[in-house]
């Protein structure tokens, strides 16, 4: 076999790049699918967040506390999904994973007062596509990412498993993950006992849950805590699984 010229050197290099390329993206592509579709049922016991919040722990020398428990939606307070959706995401029975009003709205206030914190618009489909599948951050490439997912679990889950999930994964409190891990360690009672007013307590921390203690609210957590109570008025209910 004689010697390969430069050019052909060239393409078999550029072949088995593009073959190793083309086989990571539909690994991708079949592994991601493949867990969405399982975690239509099965439940999720552990998400990134929790894992880089026990790194942060170890790091700072801190005892180690994990708390979370799985619980059906069913055995959740009918009130906590009315009181998040209050608090986040108004329209999320509406729309397919993406606000698109909220999220004009969000551009426009944050040009026009660059001065002030800026304003988010991320549905509970995209918190919970971030919470279970992504780790936290604020590059394109995460953001890219969460879009995939969210549109993936908005197609292959109904709605009522999208909030069953967020409720069971989102960060609660300082090591404190779902309904059933607040309810047990803030108002020692069970997720399906929380009453209204401890829900809105609930959902006006979820911005910052370790900062603002739903166990030990202060005024700024009381005040949204109001306006989420009004606001649960007008949210619609949930349908049943």
């Amino acid at each position: 076999m004689g010697k390969l010229t430069v050019s052909q050197t060239k393409t078999l290099v550029l072949q088995k790049i593009r073959k190793v390329l083309l086989w990571i993206v539909a690994t991708f592509f079949v592994s991601t699918i493949l867990s969405v579709v399982v975690l239509r049922w099965v439940p999720v016991w552990f998400t990134p967040l929790m894992f880089i919040r026990l790194f942060q722990q170890a790091g700072q020398g801190h005892e180690l506390v994990l708390r979370h428990r799985w619980v059906p939606l069913e055995d959740i307070s009918p009130s906590l999904p009315k009181a998040v959706m209050a608090g986040e995401d108004a329209r999320f029975l509406d729309h397919h994973g993406f606000d698109y009003r909220a999220i004009e709205y969000a551009a426009m206030r944050n040009i026009s007062h660059p001065e002030k914190r800026k304003l988010g618009a991320s549905t509970i489909s995209q918190q919970t596509a971030k919470n279970v599948f992504l780790w936290p951050g604020r590059s394109w490439i995460r953001k890219g990412f969460e879009v995939y997912f969210t549109a993936l679990i908005e197609l292959v889950w109904s709605k009522e498993r999208i909030m069953e999930v967020y409720l069971n994964s989102i960060e609660m409190g300082d090591g404190i993950y779902g309904a059933s891990a607040v309810a047990e360690w803030h108002f020692h009672k069970s997720a399906a006992d929380l009453t209204k007013s401890e829900c809105a307590l609930i959902a006006g921390s979820l911005p910052n849950p370790r900062k603002y203690n739903s166990a030990d609210p202060g005024p700024y957590l009381r005040k949204r805590q109001g306006r989420i109570l009004r606001e649960m008025r007008f949210v619609k209910t949930l349908p049943d699984k």
